[in-house]
């Protein structure tokens, strides 16, 4: 039986070791492509917003992994909500963003939400993508969200233990929420550390996302 191709986008390098652990685990049958274009968070990181040049370009790389005979796409970066939007639109085959399934996990789990952070950029999107899918799904779900300074900056320059270090520092400051989670593919390494230090359920992006994309994938091929 032909495994299943699913591209992965990446927008910077510390998201793709993650994901690549959730899928040897979780679905080891996929064959996982990867793509990376890590100028997207330079670029993305020098702009207030995520411009009309930036978003077209972030589409050209989703177009170039759909073109790779893809059976899946899934995005592990998430600053770039509008354009993931318009690639959705563009393709035929099912793209993922990267947060969806956490949501979808944590507002099932609790009401109260908290979320770490390490990407600043991506903070206004991923709340507004939270916003939208809790009144998607008919949830009062809250979400408050802290954003940990400098601990990206450690990861970027391979020094993982004390950016995970510096995430779990500040989940104190969410202990009051019913779950919390780790907003970025990457952050998703600080699980265990922040774990430690709190009494509820900690989520991650990329097993979340690894079996969603399964689904997808199984559900428009049975179709």
């Amino acid at each position: 039986m032909k495994s299943q191709r699913i591209v992965l986008l990446h927008a910077t390098p510390v998201a793709m070791s993650p994901v690549q652990e959730a899928f040897k685990r979780l679905w080891p049958e996929a064959e996982t492509v990867n793509l990376l274009d890590d100028g997207l968070t330079i670029d993305r990181n020098r702009s207030e917003n995520l411009d009309e040049a930036l978003c077209e370009r972030f589409i050209r790389f989703g177009e170039y992994g759909a073109s790779m005979n893809t059976d899946g796409i899934l995005v592990t970066c998430s600053a770039f909500g509008p354009a993931i939007d318009a690639l959705e639109q563009t393709l035929d085959i099912p793209v993922l963003r990267p947060n969806e399934s956490m949501f979808r996990a944590a507002i099932t789990a609790g009401i109260k939400i908290g979320m770490l952070a390490t990407f600043a950029p991506a903070v206004v999107t991923m709340e507004k993508e939270f916003e939208q899918f809790a009144r998607q799904v008919g949830s009062a779900a809250t979400l408050k969200t802290i954003v940990v300074p400098d601990a990206i900056d450690r990861l970027r320059s391979g020094d993982a233990e004390t950016h995970n270090r510096l995430v779990a520092a500040e989940a104190h400051r969410l202990a009051d929420c019913d779950v919390i989670m780790l907003a970025h593919f990457s952050t998703s390494r600080a699980r265990d550390a922040v774990s430690a230090v709190v009494d509820v359920p900690v989520f991650t992006a990329p097993d979340a996302a690894v079996e969603r994309m399964r689904t997808m994938v199984t559900l428009q091929k049975a179709g």
